[in-house]
């Protein structure tokens, strides 16, 4: 992924905090870490309610650590800023693709974070909660998406973790998230939920096939390698590929997100048609 050093960054849509504290509010929306938990939960029989809310965590402390970014160009001696870029990207194709799109931001914690949804800790992995519209993330999580769950990495599947999550902002934007949560916790490959999860991977490809054709984005370029690594992340977060690992087999009716080949058809096709209208998955 190469970025255009020319572009303007707008840091104030990235914050960061460490620590955390209080709970209640809408259920947060898992993205392609918290499903981990879930699987470990159900097969080895643990409550993973501890690690979703809580009230023990130290006062939330924020920081505008990411104020030094103000160009593409700071990407280089900052790799932190790098997450400015993608945020920026993804919500300036959003702004132009869905009328009325309402910006928000992405928030970036260590340890645990309070929420509009409650307390989460770094372990549920990056989340979209819908009640402050609010994208979470600790960074941490892309070690364990290579090491762990063993995806290739890279920039473009950071990307792609992250406009997935702004996926769900689309979703919860157009009342689909709404529907699909007052459904209730349906699971299994053809659920609302499964569906729900298919259509923001999709959206990710969608952005990914523009990310560069704004010449004010700060993404400059796009390459085969890097959709492969966005394809290659869909893939390493499926259930099937979860559950296998975690436990050695794999239970259809239990998946949250997708199966691995689910996630990368969505991711593909989003990206080969470039068009979030072809990302309707409730009617397949």
């Amino acid at each position: 992924m190469q970025y255009r050093e020319s572009a303007n960054l707008d840091s104030s849509q990235v914050t960061s905090s460490s620590g955390g504290g209080g709970a209640g509010g809408r259920l947060a929306v898992g993205g392609v870490g918290g499903l981990i938990i879930i699987v470990l939960a159900m097969f080895l029989g643990f409550d993973p309610s501890a690690l979703l809310a809580g009230t023990e965590a130290g006062p939330q402390q924020t920081a505008d650590s990411y104020a030094e970014c103000r160009t593409g160009a700071d990407i280089e001696a900052n790799r932190d800023c790098r997450f400015v870029a993608y945020t920026n990207s993804i919500q300036g194709y959003w702004s132009k693709a869905l009328p009325g799109y309402q910006a928000t931001r992405t928030h970036i914690f260590t340890g645990s974070v309070s929420t509009g949804c409650g307390t989460a800790t770094s372990a549920v992995g990056p989340f979209y909660c819908p009640a402050d519209r609010v994208v979470y993330l600790d960074t941490g999580f892309f070690a364990q998406l290579t090491r762990q769950l063993g995806a290739k990495g890279g920039d473009a599947a950071e990307a792609y973790v992250i406009a997935h999550e702004y996926g769900h902002h689309i979703s919860n934007l157009t009342g689909v998230l709404d529907r699909v949560q007052q459904a209730g916790n349906q699971t299994g490959p053809n659920s609302p939920q499964v569906k729900l999860e298919l259509q923001a991977d999709c959206y990710a490809g969608v952005w990914l096939a523009n990310a560069a054709k704004d010449v004010r984005s700060p993404i400059a370029s796009i390459s085969r390698d890097d959709v492969l690594r966005a394809a290659d992340a869909a893939r390493s977060v499926g259930d099937d590929r979860i559950q296998e690992q975690a436990t050695g087999r794999v239970d259809r009716e239990s998946w949250t997100h997708g199966s691995a080949q689910q996630r990368e058809t969505w991711l593909t096709r989003g990206f080969q048609t470039g068009d979030p209208n072809q990302c309707n998955t409730f009617a397949s």
